[in-house]
């Protein structure tokens, strides 16, 4: 099962100066549309990390113990991704459920929708 947060709860991270990660997977032209600016943003879209695996993880990713939440358009490709991550030996990594449409929609609109 995948371990999940809920876009309030992301809002409430990114409000903290706490240490973690935002791994967005969506794919390049979505970011045109859609996208949360913060400085823990890392973003790799998930045919990246298909194609290549662990190769492909950033640099920042790549620590098992990392605090990791995946963000993807709806929360498919995130819950994929983490549950991957997750099979891999990350031991704190969550996917955003709803993804950021729900978080344009219940937190923030200013982050655009597509």
């Amino acid at each position: 099962m995948t371990a999940e947060i809920t876009v309030e709860q992301l809002a409430e991270k990114l409000k903290s100066p706490d240490g973690f990660i935002l791994l967005d997977v969506r794919e390049p032209w979505e970011l045109r549309y859609a996208r949360i600016n913060d400085d823990r943003l890392v973003v790799q879209p998930m045919s990246e990390l298909a194609q290549r695996g662990l190769d492909a993880l950033p640099e920042a990713v790549r620590h098992q113990d990392a605090e990791v939440y995946v963000l993807c358009h709806r929360g498919i490709r995130s819950g994929d991704v983490t549950e991957w991550l997750a099979s891999q030996g990350w031991t704190n990594v969550f996917s955003v459920a709803g993804g950021i449409a729900e978080y344009a929609e219940r937190v923030d609109p200013s982050v655009g929708r597509y």
